[in-house]
């Protein structure tokens, strides 16, 4: 009889983060491809529910997802009329239900918001179904991201190397303009939330040689695609990840330096491209941001309803920013959800703030967890300048890359390690347990 855990739960959420790496990289509303992720993760996650597990899904962040889920029905659920007087600018009233004058939604888009809804819940369903992996596959679902990574690396690289004009239409429901995604800002970002566990592989799983030749394409790459934010976010999560990852690990002091030696060759590379290019105009994020707190002063209360941004910021925008072109997204995503949620919004994401602060004190022994919330930190840096957890790429990843963080097996694990040792299998690293003699 085979006493072997089943991995089956492993292989399928693992190819759900592939798929949506391969697919997920578009920015507009309504694509199929970020339907088809969506219904991917919420049944694979329904799947891999109705098996009994060891694992304890931390209660804290459990409630956090149940209160953001909360808002969001809130937003589509018809409340008296009268509750918005006051709240609201008039032309910010949300639709009548069904006629009736005395009820209205909070938001001004019941469905965008709805999609927002099934987004969360795909997102948030993902990250529960990994929770409730083990410890070791969690780990083992590294591969899955490094295969979509290398993939966007490669169709960036072909598409760098032939001309300037690298647009490729048809493949996808949007025009691919960046690896497999449709914005080179959110390209950047996959590139360099990549970094810490590739620093991770090469560091602390004996992996030095494709660790290094994966670090360097990944800055050749970042350099590459031209996105000030992401060549300056690259470099910086690099150097912090060497730092925050090696103090524990057995690679020599020399090693640490050549890595060094190419940051600084890196480093010099991106002052020269970061000075070719024009510094952003007069009318840019600053004026989106401008435009997006006085929206936010005017419904503070209730917000707009999620996914109603673009719909509700026209009204605030000055007379001198109105052009052909329109605005899609703040490009500051906190600014955008206390837009869209108001101050319930803003109590989440202090709360979620709050969770990763004290998750850090308790990671600190790990490495892999470590790496992980390098990356996740610096998505959240790269928020305030863009918005790429609205690509179903990023959310996926940002969904692995906290339950990883927030996972109870590795802190399990570790306190059993003091009675094993680690032994090298197949490439594979395994723990044992230490025989004692009475």
């Amino acid at each position: 009889m085979n006493d072997r855990p089943s991995e089956w739960d492993k292989y399928l959420l693992g190819s759900v983060l592939f798929v949506s790496l391969l697919i997920g990289g578009g920015t507009a509303n309504g694509l199929y491809t970020d339907t088809l992720i969506e219904v991917a993760a919420i049944v694979s996650a329904a799947t891999v529910f109705t098996q009994t597990s060891g694992q304890r899904s931390p209660r804290s962040a459990l409630w956090l997802l149940i209160f953001a889920v909360a808002l969001a029905v809130l937003q589509i659920v018809p409340l008296p009329a009268a509750m918005f007087n006051g709240l609201r600018p008039e032309l910010l009233l949300g639709d009548p239900w069904v006629g009736e004058s005395r009820f209205r939604f909070i938001s001004v888009g019941v469905g965008r918001t709805v999609e927002c809804l099934v987004y969360l819940l795909a997102a948030a369903a993902f990250f529960l179904a990994v929770l409730r992996l083990r410890a070791e596959q969690v780990s083992a679902l590294l591969p899955f991201f490094f295969m979509g990574v290398i993939c966007n690396g490669l169709a960036g690289a072909i598409q760098y190397s032939l001309s300037d004009e690298i647009a490729i239409v048809g493949l996808l429901p949007f025009t691919i303009n960046a690896g497999l995604f449709a914005n080179v800002n959110h390209f950047s970002a996959l590139l360099f939330v990549s970094i810490p566990f590739v620093v991770y592989h090469g560091l602390f799983r004996g992996h030095l040689l494709s660790g290094s030749f994966g670090l360097i394409a990944l800055l050749l790459l970042l350099l590459a695609a031209g996105s000030r934010a992401g060549v300056l976010i690259g470099f910086a999560i690099t150097v912090l990840s060497v730092i925050f990852l090696s103090a524990r690990s057995r690679v020599s002091g020399f090693s640490v330096l050549l890595i060094f030696i190419g940051l600084s060759i890196y480093t010099m590379s991106a002052w020269i491209k970061l000075d070719a290019q024009a510094l952003d105009p007069a009318f840019g994020r600053g004026e989106f941001a401008r435009t997006t707190i006085e929206g936010i002063k005017n419904n503070w209360a209730t917000g707009i309803g999620f996914g109603n941004f673009q719909k509700a910021y026209q009204i605030y925008e000055r007379e001198g920013m109105i052009f052909r072109q329109y605005v899609n997204h703040a490009h500051n995503e906190y600014l955008e959800l206390a837009f869209e949620g108001g101050v319930p919004a803003i109590l989440l994401m202090i709360g979620y703030f709050i969770l990763l602060l004290i998750a850090l004190v308790r990671i600190r022994r790990d490495s892999l967890q470590k790496a992980a919330f390098l990356s996740v930190s610096f998505i959240l840096i790269h928020s305030l300048v863009d918005y790429p957890l609205r690509t179903g790429v990023l959310a996926m990843t940002f969904a692995y890359m906290n339950a990883i963080i927030f996972h109870k097996g590795f802190a399990e694990r570790l306190s059993r390690k003091s009675e094993m040792i680690e032994i090298d299998h197949n490439g594979d690293k395994l723990l044992v347990p230490i025989e004692t003699s009475s």
